[in-house]
């Protein structure tokens, strides 16, 4: 299966790795060195955790880990209500989860505001799902990685120049995202979710102007 995506949904798929990575970074401070979009490395610490008898530690690790799964089923769960439509519904709902977190912060409740973060990022990541299958990932950028050595390797050997720049602007802005999250926690702290939430709502507006990717099916 091949899914075609318009060039402005593209862009939009780049801006949203963006947005993970601002809201990753400052979730990774505010936790102290955990991440509410990177699994992998949450796992990681999880088992060096438990195998350093840090039993507080691994189970910050686990509750992270849960939640996030569970923001991909609600994503999921809401994207394919929506059918053709299921991006920017996802979209709002992502940017609604941030809302609430800024607002559960707001009001003191930080460990509700990190557990909404990361339920964020969990739906964040349904936007691009096809057929139960995501498409374009947006916080998994070691996959976002391999795509690009492939694509890279197509490339010298003579096939599409260009199909790694895709999987190296998401890895770029994810970058970039971060260190301005990064930037914005040291000055105003979570209350930069505010920030967030505006970038995801910009984001739903901008996707629910533009038309549904169209599959095709490989012979």
């Amino acid at each position: 299966m091949v899914v075609h995506y318009p060039r402005g949904v593209l862009v939009v798929a780049v801006f949203l790795s963006g947005l993970a990575g601002f809201v990753d970074a400052m979730g990774f401070i505010t936790l102290g060195g955990f991440f509410v979009s990177f699994m992998s490395g949450n796992s990681t610490k999880l088992a060096v955790s438990a195998a350093d008898g840090l039993v507080t530690t691994a189970l910050t690790g686990a509750g992270v880990v849960a939640l996030f799964v569970v923001g991909v089923m609600i994503g999921s769960v809401t994207g394919r209500r929506f059918g053709d439509r299921h991006r920017p519904a996802v979209l709002t709902l992502v940017t609604s989860l941030l809302v609430l977190a800024a607002l559960a912060h707001l009001l003191g409740w930080t460990p509700v505001a990190i557990s909404l973060m990361v339920t964020a990022m969990g739906a964040e990541n349904t936007t691009f799902e096809r057929e139960g299958e995501v498409s374009i990932s947006l916080t998994y950028m070691t996959g976002t990685l391999v795509k690009m050595g492939q694509r890279l390797v197509t490339a010298l050997s003579g096939g599409e120049r260009w199909g790694w720049i895709r999987h190296f602007l998401l890895w770029v802005a994810m970058l970039v995202g971060a260190f301005l999250g990064a930037t914005a926690y040291r000055f105003v702290g979570l209350d930069a979710l505010w920030f967030a939430a505006l970038w995801g709502f910009a984001l739903t507006l901008a996707i629910a102007q533009m038309p549904p990717a169209t599959t095709h099916r490989l012979p």
